[in-house]
């Protein structure tokens, strides 16, 4: 696709949902704008619709005319309107953050041994062919992304041996009230729920150990019960990928990129959509994203035309956040020796020496490997109350000759 000014009218970081909307919502004004999406995965649909592949969205966004910009992880913002990626620079016009969210690790003794991964992570990996079948696994953490990554493995022939959701029986009780608004969702659940039928499912409950010699075999609850398995799926909810709209200096509230009605940050030609303004889920981040694509081609009476549909998703995702708040306990199951980063090797015991997430990082490292601190950071605040104070490029580990351009 035709560039402009050595860039792209319309570059949209993120080909999950809310990516795919926002392009297809920039395209439909025919003004001949031209729109680009960038993503490091190699093809489009996020961590949601990965390897899918097919269905409406997908229709729509490889007919829209936006260019797919696949395997190019981006590294630091080099200009007002430019970017590096590991493929080179980019410029923009105009710019829309669709770069979702990310697992919410807690630390908890035994949670680093091999077998014990992301609820999202484990499912990625048996999307991409990692052989699950007969493999026994449990099940933990919150959030209604628990049911989804259960029942996606019993159909692909795990043996789930027990779902555990912290959160309590009456909250969830009030989040299946929230439903009865929602009949899409109500039904998906319902299936979801058909699925896992025979599945132990245990609200108040959550992991406490994971055992094993070099490699997970077991599993101990806070009710004491322990259970013997393959692989523990543990999420802890999503946390917002928000380290690329802070190098812009876009306002962050509680954790997600802040937002107008129109999906404009704090910066001029700046859009955000999705989770990564707060996790609410697909439909949310498709309505967002079609918002965000519109407005940000000056097509505000389309725009204007979702905000009823995007206030109903946003009310779900209140109801969410308050089903599925972490509880004080959770922030009590590692020991001093308990590693809470897993990159440097950092534990809870020598966080608590420090003052500050600054302060550890220059004493400890904490935050400064591979990962900084995408794993650790959110775990470093939810146990210490310590939110990461800056982001600097790159964003993540590259070679020196893609520095050194």
């Amino acid at each position: 696709m035709a560039e402009r000014k050595g860039g792209y009218d319309v570059l949209v970081v993120g080909a999950g949902p809310a990516g795919m909307a926002s392009a297809w919502a920039a395209t439909q004004n025919r003004g001949g704008r031209s729109v680009a999406v960038l993503d490091d995965n190699p093809a489009a649909g996020g961590q949601i619709w990965r390897g899918e592949g097919t269905g409406v969205w997908f229709d729509r966004f490889r007919s829209c005319g936006a260019e797919l910009l696949s395997g190019a992880r981006l590294l630091a913002r080099i200009g007002p309107q430019r970017l590096l990626t590991e493929a080179g620079e980019i410029g923009f016009e105009q710019l829309i953050f669709a770069t979702g969210a990310r697992e919410r690790f807690l630390p908890f003794p035994g949670w680093t041994l091999p077998g014990v991964m992301g609820a999202g992570g484990l499912q990625a990996m048996a999307k991409g062919g990692m052989p699950i079948e007969g493999k026994r696994v449990v099940v933990a953490g919150t959030g209604p992304l628990l049911l989804a990554v259960a029942a996606h493995l019993k159909q692909h022939g795990a043996r789930v041996l027990h779902v555990a959701e912290q959160t309590p029986f009456h909250k969830l009780r009030l989040f299946g009230r929230a439903l009865l608004s929602e009949p899409a969702k109500l039904a998906q659940g319902a299936g979801l729920g058909w699925t896992l039928a025979g599945t132990p499912f245990r609200t108040s409950s959550w992991p406490v150990r994971a055992g094993g010699a070099g490699k997970l075999e077991s599993v101990t609850l806070n009710s004491g019960h322990r259970l013997e398995c393959d692989y523990l799926a543990c999420g802890f909810g999503l946390v917002p990928n928000t380290e690329l709209a802070a190098l812009f200096n876009c306002r962050i509230d509680s954790g997600a990129v802040a937002i107008d009605c129109w999906q404009q940050t704090s910066q001029p030609q700046i859009y955000a959509a999705g989770e990564v303004t707060g996790i609410g889920g697909v439909d949310a981040a498709l309505i967002e994203g079609q918002i965000a694509g519109y407005a940000a081609t000056g097509q505000r009476a389309q725009a204007e035309a979702l905000f009823g549909a995007r206030d109903r998703a946003l009310r779900f995702r209140r109801a969410m956040e308050t089903a599925f708040v972490l509880r004080p306990e959770l922030s009590q199951l590692a020991a001093a020796d308990t590693i809470v980063c897993r990159c440097e090797d950092v534990t809870l015991g020598r966080l608590r020496e420090q003052r500050s997430w600054r302060s550890a990082k220059l004493q400890t490292r904490c935050g400064m490997g591979p990962c900084q601190g995408r794993v650790c950071g959110p775990a470093v605040e939810h146990l210490l109350g310590w939110p990461a104070e800056s982001v600097r490029p790159p964003l993540f580990p590259t070679a020196a000759s893609n520095l050194a351009r």
